[in-house]
């Protein structure tokens, strides 16, 4: 998927289906002088319903179609007939998908599983023919019910990526270097700050077939909770992650950096602190042996019960062990 094709934020409008008229019909037959009424009910209009599929990745179909019409229920007609209902439109949308009114911020639905299905509006009732409203008093009712309108809505649909691992850390901290070689994924890469303006995925394989799902989000910088830098275009996405992996480059200060991430992270949303984090050291080829054992103790001083590895994404250093500290971590 390419940079371009990732959409994970689209605002459409979608409208239900009319209710079809109720019929205001009499009974005329051959040696019938006066037959009563027999207008039918109008048919039910379509509704919107929201359905979740696994097989899609981003919200990229909805790039060039923003209005959505599910059909108008049928008139009602002779004999009773009903008219038939209108065909509900089915959006499909990634899992992970949330689905708010956009005037009012209000969560509509979320959480959705593979093929869960949520009307989200309701197509209108179709109106009664008018042999509903014979009655002792009223034996030729001649008039018959309009069908109830369709509902409009503007509806934001927020895409949170659902992933094993989510790669946390500052622009240019070598996480998509790390995902390219860990994974088959292509992402963007460049020496200079926010190479990646939108998440990349990919798969890493480990030992006996077994494999998890690896997202690399863009770049952190302070100030990311207050929407500075690319600020909440990307934090929604480390909500749906299991484990964070922490990419701080040898070059910085880690227990610095570390610190300014956790809280950016705490100050968008506290609980993402409940989840499991590891921290990789990269571009550990670029320092000495006794630079390493400094980086060590201020690591163990600072930042405690996190577990970390020097790693190299260019020598290799430290992939293996990343793998099985973060497989350990998945599966406790």
């Amino acid at each position: 998927m390419t940079e371009g094709n990732f959409v994970d934020y689209v605002k459409i409008n979608v409208q239900s289906g009319n209710g079809g008229k109720g019929s205001a019909h009499f009974r005329r037959e051959k040696y019938v002088a006066k037959g009563g009424p027999d207008g039918g009910d109008g048919g039910r209009g379509g509704h919107i319903i929201i359905v979740a599929k696994n097989t899609l990745w981003t919200l990229y179909h909805f790039k060039h179609k923003r209005h959505f019409k599910s059909e108008h229920g049928g008139d009602g007609s002779r004999n009773r007939s009903s008219g038939q209902d209108g065909k509900d439109l089915r959006i499909e949308v990634p899992i992970g998908t949330i689905v708010k009114d956009t005037k009012t911020d209000k969560v509509i639905c979320e959480n959705l599983n593979h093929g869960d299905e949520k009307i989200i509006l309701k197509g209108g009732l179709g109106g009664r023919g008018n042999w509903n409203f014979k009655s002792s008093t009223n034996q030729a009712p001649r008039y018959a019910q309009n069908g109830i309108k369709g509902k409009e809505l503007q509806i934001t649909l927020e895409l949170k990526i659902l992933a094993d691992v989510g790669l946390v850390g500052f622009p240019n901290a070598g996480k998509s270097t790390l995902l390219k070689t860990i994974t088959s994924a292509k992402p963007k890469i460049g020496n200079y700050e926010f190479t990646t303006l939108k998440p990349n995925l990919g798969i890493v394989q480990y030992r006996d077939y077994k494999s998890f799902v690896m997202a690399d989000i863009p770049g952190i910088i302070e100030g990311a909770s207050d929407g500075k830098g690319l600020g909440h275009y990307f934090l929604r996405h480390i909500e749906r992650n299991s484990l964070l992996l922490f990419v701080i480059s040898s070059e910085h200060d880690i227990s610095q950096r570390f610190n300014i991430l956790l809280n950016e992270l705490k100050m968008y949303n506290p609980e993402l602190l409940s989840k499991e984090i590891v921290l990789a050291i990269s571009k550990s080829d670029l320092i000495s042996k006794k630079e390493t054992e400094i980086i060590i103790k201020k690591i163990k001083m600072s930042v405690k019960n996190i577990p970390f590895v020097f790693i190299s994404s260019i020598s290799g250093k430290g992939l293996i062990e990343l793998k099985d500290i973060i497989w350990e971590v998945l599966n406790k």
